[in-house]
């Protein structure tokens, strides 16, 4: 008898929270978003080696403005010795206006093996949404901006002078929901300099695998106009890697 009279009291104090929170209940959306993912690697170019790589992009976005930071990182080696190590940061704010965005950007590269290992960029501009629904977003960027490089040592140049040139830098983003759990990315940046000139793209396929875990495909291929002796023009990094967001 006393035991009924517990049970009876427990669910009397469970029913009015049941009845406060709805069983379809979802948090309201965040005005903050990060993806970390990391996995294999395979690099041609001014490296040839097979690693791991890892990502990490912070946004917060609100109706005033939107702040976006990435960093990541990749590392290769074989048995003897590294041959593979690169490091990128990006930072960006755009404050929102009607019809577009006014923004501030900058990156860092730090690459250990590449043409140049040194490369700094900053820039501003005005950017604006080409098409923006729930499937396809489009959008546009261009801005002067500075950009500082250091070449990396040769046998004919072993400390070289570093470059220092004024830039137009113009950008495109778009980014599609093939369906219901498959998206595509593709960003394509151009930087032109009086001194050199660099042309980048970035696509990358994401398919979710359950909840907030996704699979993801990404190709980064570089072209660099002036590079020093022994260097290839271009670079081209694959990866295959296991993506979380947290929202």
């Amino acid at each position: 008898m006393l035991r009924a009279i517990c049970i009876t009291s427990l669910l009397c104090l469970a029913l009015p929270a049941f009845a406060l929170v709805p069983p379809d209940y979802q948090e309201p959306p965040s005005d903050f978003t990060a993806e970390i993912e990391a996995g294999f690697q395979l690099n041609t170019g001014n490296t040839e080696s097979s690693s791991f790589n890892g990502r990490t992009m912070l946004v917060y976005d609100t109706q005033v403005a939107k702040q976006e930071g990435t960093f990541k990182a990749y590392f290769a080696s074989d048995s003897e010795k590294t041959t593979s190590e690169k490091y990128n940061v990006q930072l960006q704010s755009s404050l929102k206006l009607d019809g577009g965005y006014i923004f501030g950007r900058g990156e860092l590269t730090w690459d250990q093996f590449g043409s140049y290992t040194r490369i700094y960029t900053l820039s501003s501009g005005y950017g604006f949404d080409v098409i923006s629904s729930d499937k396809t977003k489009f959008s546009l960027e261009v801005g002067p901006g500075y950009r500082y490089n250091l070449p990396a040592a040769t046998d004919t140049d072993p400390d070289p002078a570093a470059n220092k040139d004024l830039i137009l830098r113009t950008a495109a983003k778009f980014s599609q929901k093939l369906q219901e759990y498959t998206s595509l990315n593709a960003d394509l940046t151009a930087e032109a300099g009086e001194d050199n000139s660099t042309l980048t793209l970035e696509m990358n396929y994401k398919n979710l695998l359950f909840q907030d875990w996704a699979f993801k495909i990404g190709v980064n291929v570089k072209y660099t106009d002036v590079v020093p002796e022994d260097s290839q023009q271009t670079d081209t990094i694959t990866t295959f890697n296991l993506l979380y967001t947290f929202q």
